[in-house]
């Protein structure tokens, strides 16, 4: 069963389509840091792939993690996975500012890279990674699971994809988030550590953006981070916000918060709006406020009139399949790497210039 109300460790699965038969592509689990490893390993081991390994420094990290996935193999350091030829790819949820040092360390053992978002914290890191993949030509792929495993958020972009909408013309994302403020780890309140709200839960908004939207860029046009109501917890910033344009005039704004209240039975209620030249779509992506919980219901007017649609486990989340034939093939079918940088740039950028405003 998903906990629904622990965001931490939200990790949904699927009866997804097997794109490879066991054995035929197998993976790693390393630095389990954070509870979105699961999200992680669920996705691509209900697409077909083999868990082979885990490592991680906290022997009850590695417990729970083997009670989940009986079979998988302990290894006692991570040289012993990136020594493995069979492992293809090293799924990992380390603290956001050791994610670039590892994935380096795994592209130049010959391995692709699956990280937890955000997958960096400094420009620096992106850039020594930019050049770590164009060296080794390994991926470097990003785990933006609020639309890559959440099912009204992919039916989404099936829909704009097939023109139910017409042009996007702007995409507006709500994204509250639960606190949980004493189940924390310490890194969580350490800004050097996980890079501000912008740049943490803000990649992900970002990211449905330049999706949604058919953008490969954007400029920053306002940006703001607070900590509104945790002053015991200083390096915490618990609210942030943000507008973009994209390079084809499409219009974005986000709110990312840790204000779910503790009354609501998700951990968020994530809402995304779209609207295109000829139609809308609202999604409510975890629940339907009083009604359903999970749901992940979405809303669709155009010129055929209204529907109401509830995706709930409909996809089986096809991300997941057609990243391991992209790390099988060499191709970019599920995400490209531009992409999953810019999402990161774009994020980092915004935080930057909400630093700044409140320096």
């Amino acid at each position: 069963m998903v906990d629904i109300s622990d965001g931490a460790n939200y990790a949904p699965t699927a009866q997804a389509e097997r794109v490879v038969a066991p054995g035929e592509f197998c993976f790693a689990a390393a630095h389990l840091d954070h509870g979105h490893i699961y999200g992680q390993a669920n996705g691509l081991c209900d697409a077909g792939a083999t868990l082979k390994w885990v490592y991680d420094t906290e022997p009850a990290r590695i417990e729970k993690f083997v009670a989940t996935y009986p079979g998988v193999q302990v290894a006692d350091s991570l040289d012993v996975i990136l020594a493995d030829s069979e492992v293809q790819l090293v799924t990992a949820a380390a603290i956001p500012d050791e994610r670039a040092a590892l994935g380096m360390a795994v592209m130049r053992a010959g391995k692709d890279y699956f990280t937890d978002k955000s997958p960096f914290t400094t420009d620096a890191q992106l850039a020594a990674v930019r050049d770590a993949v164009a060296a080794t030509g390994r991926k470097y792929a990003v785990y933006y699971a609020e639309r890559l495993h959440n099912d009204a958020a992919w039916r989404a972009g099936e829909l704009i994809a097939q023109g139910a909408v017409g042009r996007v013309l702007q995409v507006l994302n709500l994204a509250p988030h639960r606190l949980a403020k004493d189940t924390r780890p310490d890194w969580f309140f350490d800004k050097s550590r996980y890079g501000g709200i912008l740049t943490d839960i803000g990649s992900h908004q970002v990211e449905q953006f330049l999706t949604y939207a058919g953008c490969a860029d954007a400029t920053i046009n306002f940006a703001r981070v607070e900590n509104f109501e945790h002053p015991d917890k200083p390096g915490l910033e618990d609210f942030g916000e943000m507008s973009l344009t994209g390079d084809n005039g499409a219009s974005f704004y986000t709110r990312v918060d840790w204000y779910t209240p503790s009354g609501l039975r998700t951990w968020g209620d994530g809402r995304t709006f779209i609207v295109g030249s000829e139609g809308s779509i609202e999604l409510r992506k975890y629940l339907d406020v009083a009604r359903e919980a999970p749901s992940s219901r979405l809303f669709l007017v155009n010129g055929d009139g209204e529907q109401e649609f509830e995706c709930q486990g409909s996809t089986g989340f096809p991300f997941f399949g057609q990243f391991i034939l992209d790390c099988i093939h060499r191709t970019e079918h599920a995400m490209t790497q531009a992409h999953a940088f810019k999402a990161a740039e774009l994020s980092m950028a915004a935080q930057a210039l909400a630093d700044e405003a409140r320096a």
